[in-house]
């Protein structure tokens, strides 16, 4: 068993939410008991002990949408590329990289992107891939990496007809294939979805044919309206706004994750709310690309579940959390809301979202939920207990403030420090698969 106490606890349960002084209990890959420090620690003398130093134990984050083909993307400039237009950010950034990857950088990508979400206190990622490059294997390529690293994943492959009609078909095999093996998975730390690009890059003879490979497996993870591309491309091609395509294409659904959704109308989130399809919401990367706020607020006073996800511009969920807020209260030029949906966003409704697909409760600590945990370096210095720790959470922590992760009951991440993986080998490695594939890109030697 494994005791994380000294700290003040956050547990995100209504029926405790906050101990002053409190400590956790894991029992191999699951909570066995939250309670006072001292009552637990004499209660189970013989427990490994993680010691909090004073600082917030609190449940691990959850991102809802990131992109891991991005993992190698940090500090490159593609010599020609100055984009103008979310299209030609697209096109000459994002797919030009993932046309560029096989299946040693998109390993390399995985372990780029999930050391850093385990440094900044993100233990469940739902990934959105594409490595156009070399797509057969990928899904399974990330899925070894995240369970050699201990990061528990729902993964889906993009598909699209941006690289022609053979592509397209390899994608939806993948997804195909890694849907029907994580479906007789059974340790709860990989899931499956069936991924999908802009609509203006799938025809409905293709969504025909992603229906038909998922055969009602799981549930799709698309985007939805990020730019005015879709809509445009709906109305001109279709006779119809984006989210009606879907409904009518048989996309939408309870366990179908829209990214995005940007450019939407109250009739199309009408039709989200009332087939129980979810929402994900990624700021940091609409303010990025320049193609406007999501009509967040509006989408949750219908009673739509909105997450909250990064598409990968960081992988820091509080700094998420602080970019929502004033993104929606600048686009709404008012300072009085939001607060509220962000948290609600990143402490409820990712849980809700995992919920569909993962076995155990996520984002919280209690009796029987996963043993994901995290303990934050953090000294208030200002008044603290269960009446204010949003606003400490909002305005006080960052992804940084991370100091210990625990995954399925693992130890990953302590005092700063990997102590399941030996990470200058793996930094070393990917060094190289980075090199490769920016030398690709820039026809140059790194």
């Amino acid at each position: 068993m494994l005791l994380i106490g000294n700290g003040m606890v956050i547990t995100r349960d209504e029926a405790m939410p906050y101990l002053a002084d409190g400590a956790v209990l894991a029992d191999g890959d699951t909570i066995k008991e939250v309670g006072p420090f001292r009552e637990l620690k004499k209660k189970y003398p013989d427990a490994d002990y993680v010691d909090a130093k004073g600082g917030v134990i609190m449940p691990g984050l959850i991102n809802a949408h990131t992109h891991i083909y991005s993992g190698l993307a940090r500090g490159l400039a593609i010599e020609g590329h100055n984009p103008t237009n979310f299209f030609e950010i697209l096109d000459g950034m994002w797919w030009n990289i993932d046309r560029h990857l096989t299946l040693d950088g998109t390993r390399a990508s995985a372990y780029a992107t999930i050391l850093d979400c385990i440094r900044d206190g993100v233990t469940t990622i739902f990934d959105h891939h594409a490595s156009y490059g070399e797509i057969p294997g990928s899904l399974f390529a990330i899925k070894d990496v995240a369970k050699e690293l201990g990061m528990r994943a729902c993964l889906c492959y993009e598909v699209s007809e941006r690289d022609g009609k053979e592509k397209c078909i390899a994608a939806i095999r993948e997804n195909a294939a890694f849907s029907a093996w994580a479906a007789k998975e059974t340790d709860g730390m990989t899931a499956a979805m069936f991924g999908g690009h802009a609509l203006f890059t799938i025809s409905d003879a293709t969504f025909e044919k992603m229906v038909e490979a998922n055969n009602g497996l799981t549930g799709f993870h698309i985007h939805v309206a990020e730019g005015m591309n879709d809509v445009y491309d709906s109305l001109r091609n279709y006779g119809t706004r984006p989210v009606n395509r879907l409904l009518y294409n048989g996309i939408l659904g309870e366990k179908t994750l829209l990214g995005h959704c940007i450019h939407i109308s109250p009739a199309e989130m009408d039709i989200i709310k009332e087939t129980g399809t979810m929402v994900v919401n990624n700021p940091e990367s609409n303010m990025g690309n320049a193609v406007g706020c999501s009509p967040v607020l509006q989408m949750m006073a219908k009673g739509i579940t909105v997450g909250m996800g990064t598409d990968a511009y960081t992988h820091d969920m509080l700094e998420s959390l602080k970019v929502f807020l004033i993104i929606q209260r600048h686009n709404l030029a008012m300072p009085n809301v939001a607060f509220g949906e962000g948290m609600e966003m990143l402490f409820k409704n990712n849980c809700a979202i995992a919920a569909k697909y993962f076995p155990k409760p996520l984002g919280v600590l209690k009796a029987g939920a996963a043993a994901d945990i995290i303990v934050m370096d953090y000294k208030p210095f200002t008044p603290f207990s269960d009446e204010n720790i949003n606003g400490h959470m909002l305005f006080g922590m960052m992804g940084k403030n991370c100091r210990t992760t625990i995954i399925n009951g693992k130890v990953l991440y302590k005092d700063r420090e990997f102590v399941a993986c030996d990470e200058e080998r793996i930094n070393a490695w990917t060094m190289e698969e980075s090199k490769k594939l920016w030398g690709e890109l820039n026809h140059r030697t790194y």
